[in-house]
């Protein structure tokens, strides 16, 4: 009579006022141990029974995990995966008890992940689907379960999946995709602790095999989340380099491009934002550079210049002195493109966004400092970018005083000639006597204005010039400066100055 007992059990628990004379009388932990029947029809009536008794009250609940419930769940999902009703009887009680702590632990020891991966394959209607993505949801939460789902392969079934309902309109498939894509994102977010900033070998198995899924399938604030994972991932370390290629090597780049053309015509600046964060972080490794260069990215990124939203131009400029900033090739490549020039200089000069102001006048340093080619320095100097440069000198921080001066130091030894009239028209000399006077400007910025000062003692008119400012007595009073480096370079100026080497 165990089977209709059961059965009678599962009928009544349906009735909520039925609820506690069951659990008063015991009957929850009397039908525990039926979990172990080898009996289909005990397994589900019991199953249900449990279920409906226990569902919303946590201290059962909780009661279910202490005696041992989760592993017969398991049992029955992995001895029983094609019997419909026992799967989902598993499944509901599962989802029932996957937001308890006591439950995830539990649920960590068992093959759990292998048998929700062949529901998920089974899955032949939403509502399977949605209960299956509840439970993965809610395991995502713990980190051992997390690593258990990405090495089980959820990762790729979910891309089958977003790959399936690829471009259909129906709003149960709309529902599934947003599900799908919350769920990449969970798993994307990896296990780590809270001060960490390296990749997980389990982010990067995820991030890789998410790269390999049309991110137009993917749920628009999802992918938010998955870009600034990029960020966090490749954060300026190089023990990520290696990650970092990975991410390039498998199209990552291209993908980040489509989409943002494609979000920079319909004005979703949030998914901009994330999106070229990450396309900014991929863009700082050299092994990246180089492969990036190699595909054309710079001109994928130039022509995207054209968007009008600041925060954008802000982040591709960025990204652009990235790809400039220790390749002489790169340089050479964007120092020859007259709109792109014609672009900076443009944006140098508008002052109602500061930071795009100021990631153009730093693009132009960039070009200017890793680039060994008189043609740059031309065609820098004929799209009148060099007042700019300039005008950096005097920027109130220090990190952008220097990469000017050191631009215009590599400019002036390349071909001085090209720059003499711009730097006079400019007051350039004035400019740097400035710097030497200010007791406030930073060691390092008095040394490398004496730097460039000595480049421009070869040309005839500008040694005039510094002659006729008097530059010589406040060099000779920055030979008792406190900085051991200003004294040394201070000593070598009057030297050349004087004629003396």
């Amino acid at each position: 009579c165990a089977v209709k007992a059961a059965h009678v059990l599962s009928e009544i628990a349906k009735n909520e006022e039925m609820k506690k004379p069951c659990i008063e009388a015991d009957l929850v932990l009397t039908l525990i141990p039926l979990l172990e029947s080898s009996d289909q029809e005990m397994l589900l009536h019991a199953g249900r029974a449990i279920g409906r008794i226990c569902y919303d009250n946590h201290d059962l609940q909780e009661e279910l995990v202490k005696v041992g419930v989760i592993p017969s769940l398991v049992r029955i999902l992995t001895d029983y995966a094609e019997s419909e009703s026992l799967v989902h009887v598993a499944l509901l009680a599962l989802y029932n008890l996957a937001d308890l702590d006591t439950a995830k632990e539990a649920l960590s020891k068992t093959k759990v992940a292998e048998q929700l991966v062949k529901q998920l394959r089974r899955a032949e209607n939403h509502e399977r689907l949605e209960i299956v993505f509840e439970v993965l949801q809610a395991l995502a939460e713990n980190d051992a379960l997390k690593v258990q789902l990405v090495e089980a392969g959820v990762p790729e079934v979910l891309s089958e999946i977003l790959l399936r309902l690829q471009g259909s309109s129906q709003a149960e498939d709309t529902c599934i995709v947003k599900a799908a894509s919350d769920l990449i994102v969970s798993l994307l977010l990896g296990v780590r602790t809270k001060r960490s900033t390296k990749a997980t070998s389990g982010q990067i198995t995820c991030l890789q095999k998410v790269c390999t899924v049309p991110w137009t399938t993917i749920y628009s604030r999802s992918l938010c989340t998955v870009f600034m994972l990029f960020c966090h991932v490749f954060n300026k370390q190089q023990s990520q380099d290696g990650n970092c290629l990975r991410m390039v090597q498998l199209g990552v780049i291209h993908q980040l491009l489509d989409l943002l053309e494609k979000h920079v015509q319909s004005g979703d600046t949030s998914v901009q934002h994330a999106a070229l964060s990450a396309l900014q972080n991929l863009a700082i490794p050299v092994v990246s550079k180089v492969q990036m260069l190699e595909e054309g990215v710079a001109e994928r990124i130039e022509a995207l210049l054209k968007s009008e939203s600041p925060p954008a131009q802000f982040k591709l400029l960025g990204t652009l002195r990235m790809l400039a900033d220790g390749q002489a090739d790169a340089a050479q490549v964007l120092g020859q493109d007259p709109t792109l020039l014609t672009r900076l200089v443009q944006w140098c000069d508008v002052n109602d966004h500061t930071g795009v102001h100021g990631e153009a006048n730093r693009l132009l340093a960039s070009i200017l400092h890793r680039n060994r080619s008189q043609e740059v320095v031309k065609a820098i100097q004929e799209a009148q970018g060099v007042k700019h440069l300039v005008s950096m000198t005097s920027s109130e921080h220090a990190a952008t005083q220097n990469e000017a001066l050191n631009a215009l130091a590599v400019a002036s030894a390349i071909d001085l000639e090209a720059l003499e009239e711009s730097f006079k028209e400019s007051q350039l000399v004035q400019s740097l006597h400035k710097l030497l006077q200010d007791d406030n400007t930073s060691p390092e910025v008095k040394y490398n204005s004496m730097g460039l000062l000595c480049r421009l003692l070869n040309s005839g008119d500008l040694r005039q010039e510094i002659e006729e400012d008097k530059i010589k007595e406040t060099l000779e009073q920055l030979c008792s400066h406190s900085n051991e480096n200003v004294v040394k370079e201070a000593v070598t100026t009057l030297q050349v100055l004087r004629g003396e080497t």
